[in-house]
């Protein structure tokens, strides 16, 4: 028996490993802790909102009497921290927001486990879930790996080293018991319409421009969120204590060759001629500080613990293309904001 609290259960890759969680693990009880901020979805989570081994707690991760309640109220004998802000842009706009959430959010829950755990860590874990983008940039040849120097280049990126920092401080410390993942771009189902691949899907069903940075020469490896579910998953349960775990899809895009792919993809399930819409690609005065390249390398995830990805890039992207493109009604909602309803309709009378 095993009651795990999964922080930021309700956002993009949260939903996903909440419900995986959920559906494999009958006899664990899952508590998902979300503050539902503008990426929270409980919509996201209809599929088990009614299971007897799944609960939700709507809260801020950096309320440290809060975080105190939760861990003593169901007995939490792990956590699988995602909660963060996370969308670079936003980060550049508004950092301080970036430093409260993603620094003293982790401290905060790191505390909390501490405290909570303090006189038996045995069979305790703390997995916190990063990103590659904590490496810096890359140029045109080599790898990330779980050795590779910090150098974070962005507000974003730095708050999640910083909090990497703090997670393996607590394990050299406390002797908390630790595990940290660096995760690709990851792309699939349920996820923000503020981030390239279902913003653009959006734009090209409704023949609006799709900005693209610069000249699209900007390279990222791409992971299916499912994948990085499984491999969440694997890494909880097998993965050593202190260690960090390098999460990639072996998958390599520049920017503007994703959005070609996309395009032909989307004007094909549309009814379209493939290429189509190209015309609506925009060249934009490029992001502030844009890391060139990121590539992660997951040899030591293949090799130690058994995991690749599932999916090959041309199955998951069309796959992912018509998710978005037969539920408009889920994007509808996200889009106009009416997804920020359903906690009230569903949470707030009981």
């Amino acid at each position: 028996m095993r009651n795990i609290l999964v922080t930021g259960g309700a956002g993009f890759i949260g939903s996903h490993l909440v419900r995986l969680l959920v559906n494999k693990y009958p006899d664990y009880t899952i508590v998902n802790l979300d503050n539902l901020t503008y990426a929270g979805n409980l919509a996201n989570l209809k599929e088990v909102e009614g299971k007897a081994n799944y609960r939700f707690v709507k809260a801020d991760i950096c309320n440290y009497e809060k975080m105190q309640q939760v861990f003593a109220e169901y007995q939490i004998t792990g956590v699988i921290h995602l909660a963060a802000e996370s969308h670079v842009d936003r980060s550049i706009t508004d950092p301080f927001v970036f430093a409260k959430t993603n620094v003293i959010g982790t401290l905060t829950l790191l505390q909390a486990a501490k405290e909570y755990w303090k006189n038996d860590m045995n069979g305790k874990l703390f997995y916190h879930v990063s990103t590659d983008e904590v490496y810096g940039s890359l140029d045109h040849g080599g790898f990330f790996f779980e050795t590779t120097p910090y150098d974070p280049k962005s507000p974003y990126s730095a708050s999640k080293a910083g909090s990497d920092h703090f997670v393996r401080a607590f394990h050299n410390t406390y002797k908390l018991p630790v595990v940290i993942s660096n995760c690709s771009n990851n792309y699939g189902p349920y996820q923000f319409p503020e981030k390239l691949i279902p913003l653009f899907i959006n734009n090209i069903r409704h023949n609006k421009p799709l900005p693209v940075y610069g000249k699209g020469e900007n390279v990222r490896d791409w992971l299916y969120v499912e994948d990085h579910a499984r491999a969440i998953d694997l890494i909880f349960h097998k993965g050593k204590v202190g260690d960090t775990y390098n999460i990639g899809g072996f998958n390599e895009w520049k920017n503007i060759d994703l959005i070609r792919v996309m395009i032909k993809v989307t004007d094909r399930l549309l009814g379209r001629p493939e290429g189509e819409s190209e015309k609506l690609i925009t060249y934009v005065t490029d992001r502030a500080g844009h890391d060139l390249r990121y590539a992660i390398d997951s040899t030591k995830l293949h090799k130690e613990l058994g995991w690749l990805p599932s999916l090959q890039f041309e199955e998951g992207i069309e796959k992912t293309i018509r998710w978005y493109l037969d539920n408009q009604v889920w994007m509808d909602n996200v889009t106009s904001g009416d997804y920020q309803k359903y906690y009230e309709q569903m949470y707030t009378n009981r």
